[in-house]
């Protein structure tokens, strides 16, 4: 028997790859000779980069950027095993969690750091990145990473506007002649899994600006800016990205890649299971493994376990899913590829206690299903 185990990680309490790892200790106790492969998988958010790492053996790249306030950071992103892929998430140089609450603020905010990544991956020989944008703290259209990549903006008065917080409502000319020639020979896939377009009242300011530290004064400003932003891009490449699908993401450095990088933007399950080679481990699996902390009706909108359970049914392989939590419109998804959900919680407990002890309840609960297994395989050999 093969078993894929491909769990997405169990925010707060466990990692993709400790969630794998727990769920095969669990089934190797009643089925030691089954053929495990663990591939823990993200749905393009944070998390994304350290699960590629872990599942391909890739290599750690550490580096000083600027965080999204300015100051110095140290931050990491990944190179795949054959060295031409890089897998960078912005939360690493651009994350809200980098930024402490009372300092939050999208007017001050860039993407600078980010495009430095992008930078060191091409001095590497990158000839491809997937750009997980989860995360980010903030709303400037990935202008700062631009800057990074060798963009030059100009105000007004034909000044050069300078690297230092969000200048979005200050440009007035951008000038794309100094962009990193290497570019042209990347390709750039973000990892995309809203649909919120740059602006509007579902835009990128209006939707995720609360979040980030915007008052609902800077709300305005920011669309307006973005809407500004906008124009000029529509002027330079002759695209109107207002309502790009996804366009909103992080800030709006979906729609940067998207006019400036030639990036596109894709599920992020999608790109994490093209990378892991998933399909072709499915082609002679007899079972699949899925889990994260909580699953609801919810979880069918671009979630990572849906995605590993619709690739798997095109290949009428049973998937199983493991959560901490059921929740509200949870059964549903048994429309989804999902053949039987299962809560890992042994009892009712705090919250604090319930994330302690998640690795354990999640073996035992592993163990427990893969025992109900063998009871049908037994039925299945008797009725036979």
């Amino acid at each position: 028997m093969k078993i894929i185990v491909a769990p997405d990680s169990f925010k707060e309490s466990l990692s993709a790859n400790v969630a794998a790892q727990s769920i095969i200790r669990g089934f190797r106790h009643v089925f030691p000779a089954a053929e495990y492969v663990a591939l823990p998988v993200a749905d393009g958010g944070e998390g994304t980069l350290d699960t590629l790492i872990a599942a391909l053996q890739g290599d750690k790249v550490t580096l000083t950027v600027r965080d999204p306030l300015g100051a110095p950071i140290t931050a990491y992103y990944g190179l795949l095993p054959e060295k031409q892929t890089a897998v960078i998430e912005m939360a690493q140089a651009s994350g809200l969690m980098l930024v402490a609450p009372e300092q939050r603020n999208p007017m001050l905010t860039n993407s600078y750091g980010t495009g430095q990544l992008i930078l060191d991956a091409l001095s590497r020989g990158a000839k491809r990145i997937i750009l997980g944008i989860g995360g980010s703290a903030t709303i400037d259209g990935g202008v700062g990473a631009l800057q990074a990549l060798g963009v030059k903006f100009y105000d007004e008065n034909q000044k050069l506007l300078g690297i230092e917080g969000n200048i979005l409502s200050q440009i007035d000319q951008i000038d794309i002649s100094c962009l990193d020639s290497r570019l042209q020979d990347c390709i750039i896939d973000v990892a995309c899994d809203v649909t919120n377009p740059l602006v509007g009242q579902q835009g990128s300011a209006a939707i995720f600006g609360p979040q980030k530290g915007a008052t609902s004064e800077m709300v305005i400003m920011l669309d307006h800016a973005l809407n500004h932003y906008a124009e000029l891009i529509l002027q330079l490449t002759g695209h109107d990205y207002r309502h790009l699908q996804g366009g909103g993401a992080a800030g709006g450095i979906a729609v940067a890649v998207a006019a400036f990088l030639n990036g596109q933007l894709k599920s992020g399950i999608d790109l994490v299971m093209e990378a892991l080679n998933l399909e072709q481990h499915l082609m002679d699996a007899d079972l699949v493994i899925v889990g994260e902390g909580s699953m609801d009706g919810q979880t069918a909108g671009g979630k990572a376990p849906i995605g590993v359970a619709k690739l798997a049914a095109k290949h009428q392989v049973p998937v199983i899913a493991l959560s901490g939590v059921l929740g509200d419109g949870a059964s549903s998804l048994h429309t989804q590829g999902i053949s039987a959900l299962f809560s890992i919680l042994p009892r009712l407990d705090t919250l604090e206690k319930v994330l302690g002890e998640g690795e354990h309840n999640l073996e035992v609960a592993a163990s427990n299903v893969a025992r109900v297994i063998k009871i049908g395989q037994s039925l299945s050999s008797e009725i036979r």
